[in-house]
């Protein structure tokens, strides 16, 4: 009994002198860490980066461009080669009609 005593009492001093290492090694390394915290922390400070406004017209543009690209989406590769080419001559509006048209042929 007194071997296995003896064992784990070996094993907890080894413990606690790799905790002592580990701790001594954390306050090294803590002035480090600390000054490169408070460099991060100083470019929070700075005044947040405003949301561009957007135009009436700007806005309309983005979600016509939002549906165009949901129409899209559900289309097969040669099928998109077709609406591309519907948009680059009769503009976004036919082909947004094209593309919703030849997803659900029956109109519903």
């Amino acid at each position: 009994m007194a071997r296995q005593n003896t064992a784990l009492s070996r094993e907890l001093r080894a413990i606690r002198t790799e905790f002592k290492r580990l701790a001594r090694s954390f306050e090294k390394i803590a002035p480090v860490l600390w000054n490169g915290r408070l460099s991060l922390s100083t470019k929070s400070n700075s005044t947040p980066r405003q949301r561009p406004r957007l135009t009436a017209k700007q806005r309309a543009a983005l979600k016509l461009q939002g549906r165009y690209m949901g129409t899209m989406r559900g289309l097969k590769p040669t099928d998109r080669a077709r609406v591309k080419r519907i948009r680059a001559a009769k503009g976004i509006r036919a082909a947004i009609s094209f593309a919703r048209g030849m997803r659900c042929p029956q109109g519903i």
